[in-house]
This record gives C-alpha cells, structure tokens and sequence, in this order.
C-alpha cells in the first residue's frame, strides 16, 4: 500500500519498476488536479515515491490515461519521460487495452455487441453528448460489450474500450437505453446505498516501455454495495472477458 495525506485512503500498488508504476485508484480521487483542488492520484503519488525512494526535488510522474473520479480500479503512471512517450504511443496505437465492468439499468437488446458513436464534450458543464453518427467537434466513440449476468432488472456487462473518449462507457450505455447505476448525469434514477457510477477499470494492458513484453495490471471491485449483487465468480467471469493475454505481475 502507498502511504497517502492523513484522511485519504490507502492506494494499493499492482507493480513498480524503473519506468512504471501501476496502481488501484479509489473511488472518489480524482486523476489529476481539477478546480476542485481535492487531492489526486498524480499529486499523491508523486509524494509517495518521494517519501518511498528518498529523493530530493522534484519528482517525474507521467499521466499515461485518466478514470473519472467517481470510479476505481487498475492505473498506471509513468516514471520516467521515456516511459510516458512509449506508453503514450501505445495509447494512440491502440495496444494499450483497457477493460471494465459496470452495472446497468435493465439490459442492452443485443447480449454482446459493438457500439460505435461519436462523442462531443460539453467541459463547462463536464458532460458529454452522444450522436449516432458523425457531427460537428464529436469524436469518434467505440467499445465491445458483453452481459455476464443479469438480475432484478440490473445487468453485470464486460466492457473493451477501443477508444477513450470521456465519459465513453457511461454515455454510450445511456444512449442505448442502459443507464450506469447511480450514475445521475446521464439519466439513472437514484440507487438505494449507491453514490458512484458502478464503473470499475478491472485491467489495464500494455507493452511495458522498455522490454516490450506485455503486462496485464488487474483489479477487481470492493466496497460499494451494488457490486455484491454479484457472485465472485460473476464478477471475476466478467472481468477476464475482454484481457489481453500477458504476464500478471505480483505485487511489489
């Protein structure tokens, strides 16, 4: 576990080396500094490797890709400038694979399937708006879904992004009439006992920077209640859907 500001919550470390670091970002930490000015995981880490590792001055920590606050799961940093042009690359050539899981108001019409749209953010109001087809500043939008399980009119779906547009997987499963729990922003009723969109980022997949093998970075949700309305195996079925293969590190 990292060691954080009094108050936060501890932040567990998947892996570190030289050139990289991947971790398991909170709910509720935002990944990089907002208007809020609420501490966030590129700050916070970049204070822990300086109390871990002993070093003076300032500390290099590359922001590779982003979580919405409200949700938690597998991140990764780079450590090095090295490190975050490679890792960048492998984001725009679309090596970088990231899966999800989340939980949605009743079920897609299809049980698995590709939704391609084109997304335009809305940054004062931090919203995004989906179209079915090509408009003007909207980018394109694409994801690979599959439902693993389904009860009491929710559903358990896996999730691959082939693009990482904000909000993608919140507001591409609104647009198809399938909500996020709790996720009141783009039209889900309030949820009993749940605050945060039920999105966790369960594995995140990349050529590491310098051997070019690649690692598999997993995690798998805890804490908030609408993920107990899973069995273990529903959630870990889910989860290993959409991985690619690689090596699963231990922990450091």
């Amino acid at each position: 576990m990292a060691s954080l500001r009094e108050g936060m919550p501890a932040i567990k470390v998947l892996y570190e080396d030289n050139h990289m670091i991947a971790v398991v970002k909170p709910p509720g930490i935002p990944s990089q500094e907002d208007e809020t000015g609420d501490p966030d995981m590129l700050t916070l880490i970049k204070e822990d490797l300086k109390e871990r590792h002993n070093k003076p001055g300032n500390v290099f920590l590359g922001l590779v890709h982003r979580l919405d606050r409200q949700v938690g799961g597998a991140m990764v940093f780079a450590k090095t400038s090295k490190g975050a042009s490679r890792l960048s690359e492998s984001v725009r050539n679309r090596s970088f694979g990231k899966s999800y899981i989340c939980v949605v108001h009743g079920a897609p019409a299809s049980k698995s399937g590709r939704l391609r749209h084109f997304i335009r953010k809305d940054a004062k109001r931090n919203q995004v708006t989906v179209y079915d087809t090509p408009a003007q500043d909207a980018k394109e939008a694409i994801l690979d879904y599959e439902v693993v399980a389904n009860h009491g009119g929710f559903s358990l779906v896996a999730v691959e992004l082939h693009t990482g547009r904000p909000h993608q997987i919140r507001a591409q499963m609104a647009k198809i009439g399938c909500p996020l729990v709790a996720d009141r922003k783009y039209g889900a009723p309030a949820t009993a006992k749940v605050s945060d969109p039920a999105l966790w980022s369960t594995s995140v997949s990349v050529p590491h920077p310098v051997t070019k093998d690649r690692i598999v970075f997993r995690s798998l949700p805890d804490g908030s209640p609408v993920w107990s309305w899973w069995t273990q195996l529903q959630l870990e079925s889910a989860a290993n859907l959409f991985v690619k293969e690689g090596s699963s590190p231990d922990a450091p």
